[in-house]
């Protein structure tokens, strides 16, 4: 991507997704069961790289990280009649044990509050076992009856982060959520991912939760994907599940909860939004292979080349970057050229026999392409410069991308040709009531994201003096986003 508007391949991006997934290789989806995957190794060490992220900004929050059953029973599953309401139509369900009928079925873990809140009733109850932060990285399962789409929409959810907290009062559980929205903030920022933080309406909000903000980007081909979400739970499931602490004075209270998950459609939002036509971009502290080492061999030079070569790489490893060599003898350079082009390796070295003898290398950046000689003697300085330079671009270029997918309209009209043309997200005037918001949708053929959260004062925006609402006319409240979504 050389400027926010989209590369040639966004009109066949589903096409270029699939490519780039399968011919990395990063995720296989013949797998013989329909919305599954598997990770293969160069896409796991992606995954981990995005994880440790994750895991990292977490772990510095006071989040401590768990891991529970896979199985639910049913009862417990049941226990928050809205939640299970909203799961019913998704949920896997084992009967069996081998041949035998089981007394009680079991749910494959949807999402893991049923679970989870049992324990948390045995494990809170004073004022001193609180606030309780934990998180999990675990595989969830819902039965997605919608076409499905490789990390984007599946039945079997193979990296959900959920994190789970209780606190002793709504204020505590406020600030709470305030600081998992600055995690998830923190993350997508390392990730170079623009977001939109948006308030869900009531009708889209997660089930048995008092508000849900999301985090959405835009993908290449202009529909939205959400991509994180912090919910603020209130008391409800404290409620359903007895999970309360006794106070100083004595007395009982019900805890105060959070909770927020991300999924591999990070990863999927990670490839798409910075790749172009050679396939992936990957910003360096994600990328698998940070700098790559191609000898330029000519018949009676390889094994200079080919020592120089390594020890250009035992330099660069010792510095702490993550470095490959590529010295198969069976491909030409160029080949070699477009593999780890594919595989988005921040930064290629090459080294020749020229070089050799000028002491220099190539360095080839992966976003723009463009080469430079150094002399190998400085090479470790000048390639962090290059890989703090890539990141720096496509964080810029991420964001300039989202800042011309947003756009402000004042009619239905207005909304759905911006919409049909260019796709990204509208925003428009509206009075608030669920019922014109459904209606709204319907008109526009597209999904309310809700209401532009402001991460500063942690509120939403105020009324709008004077402004009608697109739908109904009525005097407007609020400001809405409206997107074609996965």
């Amino acid at each position: 991507m050389t400027n926010p508007e989209r590369k040639v391949w966004s009109q066949e991006y589903s096409e270029w997704f699939h490519k780039v997934i399968a011919d990395v290789p990063i995720y296989d989806t013949r797998y013989p069961v329909k919305g599954t995957g598997i990770w293969m190794p160069f896409g796991f060490r992606i995954r981990k790289e995005v994880l440790s992220i994750i895991r990292d900004e977490l772990e510095r929050t006071g989040h401590e990280e768990v891991l529970f059953p896979l199985l639910i029973p049913e009862y417990l599953l049941s226990k928050e009649s809205e939640h299970i309401r909203n799961f019913e139509d998704e949920v896997y369900w084992v009967t069996h044990g081998g041949k035998t009928p089981l007394e009680v079925k079991l749910a494959l873990r949807p999402t893991s509050e049923t679970a989870m809140y049992p324990m948390f009733k045995l494990w809170i109850n004073a004022y001193s076992d609180l606030p309780l932060k934990i998180f999990q990285i675990v595989n969830v399962f819902r039965y997605e009856t919608k076409a499905t789409r490789p990390m984007i929409r599946v039945r079997e959810v193979s990296t959900f982060k959920e994190a789970h907290t209780a606190h002793a009062t709504r204020e505590e559980a406020e600030e709470q959520e305030r600081i998992g929205i600055e995690v998830y903030s923190r993350i997508f920022e390392r990730l170079k991912i623009p977001f939109l933080t948006t308030t869900r309406p009531d009708w889209d909000k997660f089930p048995g939760a008092e508000r849900s903000v999301a985090f959405d980007t835009v993908m290449p081909d202009g529909r939205v994907l959400q991509i994180g979400t912090v919910h603020f739970l209130g008391q409800g499931f404290a409620k359903a599940f007895d999970i309360k602490y006794m106070k100083s004075d004595g007395n009982y209270e019900y805890v105060w909860q959070t909770c927020y998950g991300i999924s591999e459609r990070a990863i999927a939002a990670l490839i798409s939004v910075h790749g172009d036509d050679h396939g992936l971009v990957l910003p360096s502290e994600v990328a698998p292979v940070q700098v790559v080492v191609i000898p330029i061999v000519y018949k009676g030079r390889e094994e200079e080349v080919l020592k120089r070569c390594r020890e250009v790489k035992d330099t660069l490893e010792r510095s702490g970057l993550r470095v490959a060599i590529d010295d198969r003898r069976d491909i030409t350079p160029g080949n070699k050229y477009y593999a780890w082009e594919m595989k988005g390796a921040p930064v290629r070295v090459e080294i020749g026999p020229r070089d050799l003898d000028n002491n220099t290398a190539v360095l080839v950046r992966r976003d723009t392409l463009s080469k430079t000689h150094v002399n190998v003697d400085g090479v470790v300085d000048e390639i962090r410069k290059i890989m703090i330079q890539i990141d720096e671009g496509l964080a810029e270029r991420s964001r300039e991308w989202m800042k011309s997918m947003v756009r402000e309209v004042e009619t239905i009209e207005q909304a759905k040709g911006e919409l049909d043309a260019r796709g990204g997200v509208v925003e428009l005037n509206w009075c608030g009531r669920t019922s014109c918001g459904e209606e709204l949708e319907k008109m526009i053929d597209a999904r309310i994201l809700g209401v532009p959260f402001d991460k500063d004062k942690g509120k939403n925006e105020p009324s709008l003096n004077g402004a009608k609402c697109a739908g109904c006319n009525e005097a407007a409240t609020k400001k809405i986003r409206v997107a074609r979504s996965y």
